[in-house]
């Protein structure tokens, strides 16, 4: 099962408590069950295409998409249309939109789980201009994943949660099933917007956020200058790149009585790490560390053969546990999710130390350059505790001698920050091989619809001499 059966239990036991709210509209449990099981009843398609914007139809219309053993494919709705007429080709036949609401229950029992082992959810990776890769996940690893992640992260039925994101984006359809399983109050809004946010946290008794650092990074920065009260927000949890130390700080100042998580994890895999900063301990921002393994994870670190690495050495971050996917139904390369008897891997490098795992990034991104190795996230972190820097991204770029060179945009936290400033701060902290040999001044940082900082996207306006950079010298 995913969440319909304890969807009828709390529609049973509780049908006039809050289920659902977007953007101040709500939905009880018993509507919410109502309308699904309405839906769920007059369409026969083994695939349902959800493409929309959050709403409280999205909630239903999600519910409605996997019962049984149906199965429901998300997709973003800022993608391409193009791009969006490929996947519904490449899903075929048995694939159909998702109807509009159905207002008038039928009854029965339309709305329950199927078998466990079934897939329930095509997922999608982030796709920009070409076709993302597609995956599939089963109800029983969605199960799992939800009892580890309400174990680990403390969630109750007391909990209000708001996960301010798109819920297209894994994060935060992952938020809204969790939370539809554990029987406790979901938010979202209809888009992004700070002010929403505050308002939301103010007004409705939020206790609980779940969103990526840049959302984080605002929400504390601009709710402090404006004096919006977070006293109550007792849980935060971040997820897309590691915290940085400014971002913690605003945080813990703003929501001084939160327990601050932040874990590591992939859609093809779920949950693989975390660590929880407690309200009054002190902050311990800037490394690589990410934790523990999840409850029901075990995690290794494997070389491109399969074989162990000795502790503290680098490779590929490999999971067993009951919550990683299926696999993919197209776009598998044979590298994206690699398999090493039994324990898989997206192509992340790390390493453990201590019983902790250290993030160094995806294979991926991994800058070449004369011939060394560097990872963007490490440059990142260092330049990050450099005075006068706000933010910071590294990416690589092509160099006719190095192959690549390093690059690093930055977010000034003041004025006058000089590329000199940039190299003396980096002396004691970061070798000099991984360290950029041009700096840029941004104006904001490059991040996707989905509120992740995009390294691709900076490139993109340094190769254009776009507005928002302005090299630094």
């Amino acid at each position: 099962m995913p969440f319909l059966n304890r969807l009828q239990r709390w529609a049973a036991e509780r049908p006039d408590d809050t289920a659902v709210v977007v953007a101040g509209e709500r939905l009880s449990w018993g509507a919410l069950r109502d309308e699904a099981e309405a839906i769920a009843a007059g369409t026969s398609a083994e695939i349902t295409v959800l493409t929309e914007w959050n709403s409280t139809h999205f909630a239903v219309a999600f519910a409605a998409a996997v019962a049984g053993e149906r199965q429901c494919a998300v997709l973003d709705p800022t993608w391409p249309e193009p791009m969006l007429a490929e996947i519904v080709q490449l899903l075929g036949p048995a694939a159909a939109p998702a109807p509009a609401a159905a207002r008038n229950s039928v009854g029965g029992d339309q709305l329950a789980d199927g078998d466990p082992a079934s897939s329930f959810l095509i997922g999608l990776t982030s796709g920009t201009t070409s076709v993302p890769k597609a995956f599939t996940r089963s109800r029983r690893s969605w199960q799992e994943s939800f009892e580890a992640s309400i174990e680990f992260f403390g969630l109750s039925q007391d909990d209000k949660t708001l996960a301010p994101g798109p819920l297209a984006a894994s994060l935060n359809l992952y938020a809204l099933a969790e939370c539809l399983y554990a029987g406790t109050e979901f938010h979202t809004l209809e888009s992004f917007d700070v002010g929403d946010a505050h308002t939301a946290i103010s007004h409705d008794g939020i206790t609980r956020l779940v969103l990526v650092p840049t959302m984080l990074r605002l929400l504390s920065e601009r709710g402090l200058t404006g004096c919006v009260d977070a006293s109550g927000v007792k849980t935060i949890i971040c997820a897309g790149s590691k915290l940085d130390a400014r971002t913690l700080e605003a945080a813990r100042r703003w929501a001084p009585s939160a327990t601050i998580f932040e874990y590591y994890g992939a859609s093809e895999l779920s949950f693989v790490s975390g660590t929880g900063l407690p309200a009054g301990v002190p902050l311990d921002a800037g490394g690589t560390g990410i934790g523990r393994p999840f409850p029901g994870v075990e995690v290794r670190i494997l070389d491109d053969e399969g074989c162990v690495l000795p502790e503290g050495a680098a490779g590929n971050i490999c999971v067993r546990s009951g919550m990683v996917s299926n696999g993919y139904l197209w776009g598998d390369d044979g590298q994206a999710l690699r398999c090493f008897n039994g324990w898989f891997t997206v192509g992340d490098q790390g390493y453990l130390q201590d019983g902790e795992l250290h993030i160094l990034g995806r294979r991926s991104d991994m800058i070449i350059t004369a011939g060394k190795n560097v990872y963007p996230h490490e440059v990142e972190l260092a330049l990050a505790s450099v005075p006068g820097v706000a933010s910071a991204v590294a990416a690589g770029m092509a160099d006719d001698v190095r192959g690549q060179r390093v690059v690093a945009g930055i977010v000034p936290s003041h004025g006058g920050l000089t590329a000199t400033q940039l190299k003396t701060g980096l002396e004691e902290i970061l070798p000099r091989d991984k360290r950029p040999l041009q700096y840029f001044a941004l104006a904001e940082l490059p991040v996707t619809d989905r509120g992740k900082v995009s390294r691709g996207l900076m490139l993109d306006w340094i190769t254009a001499c776009d507005s928002r950079v302005r090299r630094l010298v």
